[in-house]
Order: C-alpha cells, then sequence, then structure tokens
C-alpha cells in the first residue's frame, strides 16, 4: 500500500511562494490573486494590493524573488484542500470539513472530495511479462 502524500508539502507550483511568503501568507496570496497575471513592482507601493495583503516586507520578498515566478499566479486549489483539512486556512486555522473547503475554494464537494482522496500512483509492477 503506498503512503499518501503530505498535506503540507507544497505542490511545485505553490513551492516558490510558500518558500518566500510562508504558508499562510502563501494562500492568502493564491485565493486573492489566482488565475491572474500580476505584475509584482521591484519597490512595491503602499497603495498596491499585494502591500495590502501581505504587508511591505513580504511584497518586498515576493518582488525579490519575482524571476522565479510565473506571470500567471496559479491557482493550487488541491494543496490548498488539502493544508485546509489538515490545519484549516488563515486566519482561524482550524481543520474544515469538505463542505466548507467546497465554499472557500469555489469548487464542488465532488471536486473536493477528488482532490483530497488523491494517492499516489503505485510503482510499475517489474515481474510482468513484456507483450512484444
Amino acid at each position: 500500500m503506498t503512503e499518501p502524500l503530505d498535506p503540507l508539502r507544497p505542490t511545485a507550483q505553490a513551492e516558490p511562494y510558500v518558500r518566500v511568503l510562508g504558508r499562510d501568507a502563501a494562500i492568502l496570496f493564491f485565493l486573492a490573486f489566482g488565475g491572474t497575471e500580476i505584475y509584482i513592482a521591484q519597490n512595491p507601493k503602499s497603495r498596491s494590493r499585494v502591500v495590502a495583503l501581505l504587508g511591505r516586507d513580504k511584497a518586498e520578498a515576493l518582488a525579490e524573488a519575482a524571476h522565479l515566478l510565473p506571470r500567471r499566479v496559479p491557482l493550487c486549489k488541491p494543496w490548498i484542500a488539502a493544508v485546509a483539512r489538515a490545519v484549516g486556512l488563515p486566519p482561524e486555522n482550524t481543520p474544515l470539513s469538505g463542505a466548507e473547503i467546497a465554499r472557500r475554494l469555489h469548487a464542488t464537494d465532488v471536486t473536493v472530495r477528488k482532490w483530497l482522496s488523491r494517492r499516489p500512483k503505485p510503482p510499475p509492477k517489474t515481474d510482468q511479462l513484456k507483450l512484444f
């Protein structure tokens, strides 16, 4: 039997954001800007939406790492759903039910169940005979 994926380990799309911002701030960033193309200024101003959401220090850290980030912010909904089930979403950080996760991520409960039930594929069998 295979081990389930660690829900707190970020996916490849989320990892650069989590490394720079931390898990909770990255989740807030994905929920606010996910799916959109965003320009991150090298010298963020106080009226910036990114500064308003994250604070000036984290906005500057994000600007320093902007060359590593894609222009379009990923949604990362399956990872956010796994984190929400395990530890909850910021700011309250209490584990959420599948229905509440679906409401927060604007997804169906069926989709959330699918995301949460995913397991890594088992390794291929090596003892099987080749067809050709």
